[in-house]
């Protein structure tokens, strides 16, 4: 729920102007028997996080209606503390085009902090997707998951 608020505030800024871890808190339905020999994993490295302060929200977004705040309860989220180096999986993922969206709460008050409608907070976008007037589309986010898996760099980016 806070993920979801905090990704919707970033996705209203477009209309007015996006290996497991211990610890981690989860949500989103598992695979079945019958997809799970048709999924992969998504291996997470984030970068450029400005500091350790806070929590790191992701959502991973099976399709377009579901990015980038994973609405719709669709999709998967997990909150995890920022930390140096922040590195996390999606297990188990059916085969598919996929989208993720990260937002660095800083000062882990459940929501996303602007000034002016400008993101005060940091976020961030799988393939590095790239910002317009607020968070990029699921096309440019997008990327393709079969049961090799696949590796995932996203850079945080700071408005303010």
């Amino acid at each position: 729920m806070k993920l979801r608020l905090m990704l919707a505030s970033l996705a209203a800024l477009a209309t007015s102007s996006g290996l497991t871890t211990s610890g981690l808190a989860s949500s989103g339905a598992l695979p079945t028997a019958a997809t799970a020999a048709r999924a992969g994993t998504i291996h997470v490295t984030v970068t450029d996080l400005r500091s350790t302060k806070g929590e790191v929200h992701a959502c991973l977004a099976p399709g377009r209606d579901s990015f980038p705040d994973c609405s719709a309860g669709r999709g998967r989220t997990l909150t995890l503390p920022a930390a140096e180096r922040v590195e996390f999986s999606f297990p188990d993922v059916p085969n598919g085009r996929y989208a993720i969206a990260l937002l660095h709460d800083e000062n882990g008050n459940g929501k996303i902090d602007k000034a002016l409608m400008i993101p005060r907070e940091g976020f961030g976008f799988s393939r590095d997707a790239p910002l317009r007037m607020g968070p990029p589309s699921f096309k440019d986010a997008a990327f393709d998951v079969d049961a090799k898996g696949v590796n995932q760099s996203i850079r945080m980016r700071y408005i303010i």
